[in-house]
C-alpha cells in the first residue's frame, strides 16, 4: 500500500471516528434534554412523580436506542438495529449495574423482584419466540408496541397504591426547585423536548452512518458492532442515571432505571422499529443462537442475585463485570475466527458457567430457607 493511499485510509478512519463521536454526544445531550423537559412537563401538568419516573424517566434514557434502531432500521441496517437493542440489554444489566454495585452495594425493591424482573424475562423470551421465523414483523412490531401501551397504563394504574414515601423520593429525585427556574414555564419545556427529540434525530443519524464506516474499515460485521460499540454508546444515558442515582444514595432507582431500560428497549424500541421498516427485520442465524440466548440467560439471572438479600453486592457487581467483558472478548474472537475460539468456549460453557450458577442456586436456596424459618 502506498503513503497516500495509508494516509488517506487514516484520514477517513479519523474523520469517522469524529463523526461517532459527535454522534454519541449529540445523541446523550438530546436526551438529557428529553428527560427535562419531559419530566418537568409532566409534573407542570400534574403527572404523579412516581408515574414520571417508572415511565418518562426509564423511557427516556432509552430514546438513543430507538433513535438509532429505528434510523437503521428504515436504511436497511437491519443487524444494527437488532444488536442494538440486545447489545443495550445485555450492557445495562452486566456492565452498568456491575459498576453501580461496585461503586456501592444496590438495595432492591421486593417489587422489581415479584413483577418488573419477571416482565423483562418474559419480554426477552417473547423476542426470542417471535425471530425464530427468522424475521420480526410488523405484526410483531404492533404486539410488541401494544404491549408496551398495556405495561405502562398498568404502571399508571398501579402507582395510585404505591406508599407515599415512594412517591416522595420520585418527588425530591424528579420534582422542579421551587422558584422561578428558566425552565418553569410549559413553552420553555416543549422546546426542551423538541430540542431534545432533533439532537437524538441528527444524533443517531450521525452514528449509524460512523459505525457502517467502522465495520467495513474493521472487516467486522454490522451485526458485532451493533452489539458492542453501538449499544455501549446509546447506554450512556442508563450509565450517568444509573452511577449518579448510586453515589447520591438513590440505589434503588439505579436498579429500577435499568431494568424499566430493558424492557421498553424491546417493548418500545423494537416495536416501532419493526414498523417503521420497509420490510421485515431479519435475525441472523448467530443473534438466534447466540445473543438473544445470551440476553435472556443475563435477564433470568437477575432474579437469583437480586433475591440474595435483597441487594447487589460488591462481588455480585463484580461477577457482572466480568461476564460483560467475557461476553465482548467472545464477540471479538467469533468476528476473527481466532484460534483460541475453541478453547476459550469450552472454558466458559465447561467450567465458568456452571460454577457461577452453582454459586447463585446455594446462595438462593440459603436466602430462601433464611425467610422460612
Amino acid at each position: 500500500m502506498s503513503w497516500g493511499r495509508s494516509h488517506s485510509l487514516r484520514g477517513e478512519i479519523e474523520l469517522t471516528a469524529l463523526i461517532f463521536a459527535l454522534g454519541l454526544v449529540t445523541l446523550v445531550f438530546g436526551a438529557q434534554l428529553l428527560i427535562r423537559g419531559a419530566s418537568k412537563l409532566a409534573l407542570s401538568f400534574g403527572i404523579s412523580p412516581l408515574v414520571l419516573g417508572l415511565t418518562i424517566v426509564a423511557f427516556g434514557t432509552s430514546a438513543p436506542e430507538l433513535a438509532v434502531s429505528v434510523r437503521s432500521a428504515w436504511g436497511g441496517q437491519v443487524d444494527i438495529a437488532l444488536g442494538n437493542v440486545v447489545g443495550s440489554n445485555i450492557f445495562n444489566v452486566l456492565f452498568i449495574l456491575g459498576v453501580s454495585a461496585v461503586i456501592a452495594p444496590l438495595l432492591v425493591a421486593p417489587q422489581l423482584i415479584r413483577q418488573e424482573v419477571p416482565i423483562m424475562v418474559g419480554a426477552s423470551v417473547l423476542l426470542f419466540a417471535l425471530a425464530l421465523d427468522g424475521g420480526i414483523g410488523r405484526l410483531d412490531g404492533a404486539l410488541l408496541f401494544g404491549l408496551l401501551v398495556t405495561y405502562t397504563v398498568f404502571l399508571i394504574r398501579q402507582s395510585r397504591k404505591e406508599t407515599q414515601s415512594t412517591k416522595d423520593e420520585y418527588a425530591t429525585e424528579f420534582a422542579a426547585p421551587r422558584g422561578a427556574a428558566w425552565d418553569s414555564h410549559w413553552g420553555m419545556q416543549l422546546l426542551l423536548v423538541a430540542g431534545g427529540l432533533g439532537m437524538l434525530v441528527l444524533g443517531a443519524h450521525w452514528l449509524v452512518d460512523a459505525a457502517v464506516s467502522f465495520a467495513r474499515a474493521l472487516g467486522l460485521s454490522e451485526l458485532v458492532i451493533g452489539l458492542t460499540i453501538v449499544a455501549a454508546g446509546t447506554s450512556l444515558p442508563e450509565v450517568a442515571t444509573s452511577v449518579i442515582a448510586t453515589l447520591r444514595g438513590e440505589r434503588d432507582i439505579a436498579v429500577g432505571n435499568v431494568i424499566g431500560s430493558n424492557t421498553f428497549n424491546i417493548l418500545g424500541v423494537l416495536g416501532v422499529s419493526s414498523l417503521v421498516a420497509p420490510a421485515a427485520l431479519p435475525v441472523a442465524p448467530a443473534m438466534l443462537s447466540f445473543d438473544l440466548l445470551a440476553m435472556i440467560a443475563v435477564a433470568v439471572a437477575c432474579l437469583p442475585i437480586f433475591f440474595s438479600g435483597y441487594a447487589i453486592e460488591r462481588w455480585e457487581g463484580a461477577l457482572f463485570l466480568f461476564y460483560y467483558f467475557v461476553y465482548t472478548a467472545f464477540l471479538l474472537l467469533a468476528a476473527q475466527q481466532h484460534d483460541a475460539l475453541t478453547t476459550y468456549g469450552a472454558a466458559m460453557t465447561t467450567v465458568v458457567l456452571p460454577l457461577t450458577a452453582i454459586t447463585l442456586a446455594v446462595i438462593t436456596l440459603r436466602q430462601w430457607r433464611v425467610r422460612h424459618r
